[in-house]
């Protein structure tokens, strides 16, 4: 009977491990249609799941609310960020080409809650060499692990003062 048991389990980690070994091919090598495995994987199991809290203090996910560049429709998306200064950086673990990023990038602006909301303008995409030292090294790790290039930088909009007409 013990020895069915540890089959199972000694089965589940070797499926688990090699579902994480191809996870992390997949996002390396950017192969088109394994980043759209995965993006849609994310998008009916996880995002649902992130978005219950995205934004919220202590969250672990931020909310950027975007307007499409040819519907005009506005969108919501859980994304990552980290302080970089007064600034904001994100991984752009699927590369530069995913609808969101280039809604953004379109609009120049977006909103962005995270523990608040947050008007962010001059949305950019830098390089490593320049995103890299603002981050942990336990994120410069995962970032290296996953083999992310790209990063965005969204640059908080300046207050406007408290002027009236």
């Amino acid at each position: 009977m013990w020895v069915w048991i540890l089959w199972v389990v000694v089965g589940l980690l070797a499926v688990g491990l090699c579902a994480f070994f191809a996870l992390v091919v997949t996002m390396r090598t950017k192969n088109r249609r394994g980043l759209l495995l995965v993006r849609r994987f994310g998008r009916r199991f996880g995002r649902p799941i992130e978005m219950r809290t995205a934004g919220e203090p202590g969250a672990s996910a931020a909310v950027i609310r975007h307007v499409g560049r040819r519907s005009g429709t506005p969108y919501a998306t859980p994304i990552g960020v980290y302080p970089m200064g007064d600034d904001f950086i994100v991984y752009l673990p699927y590369g530069p080409e995913v609808d969101w990023l280039r809604n953004v990038l379109a609009a120049g602006s977006a909103e962005l809650r995270a523990e608040g909301r947050t008007r962010v303008v001059a949305p950019r995409v830098v390089e490593p060499a320049e995103a890299l030292p603002h981050l942990s090294a336990a994120d410069r790790r995962v970032a290296r692990l996953f083999g992310v290039t790209d990063f965005l930088v969204l640059e908080r909009a300046p207050v406007a003062s408290g002027g009236t007409a």
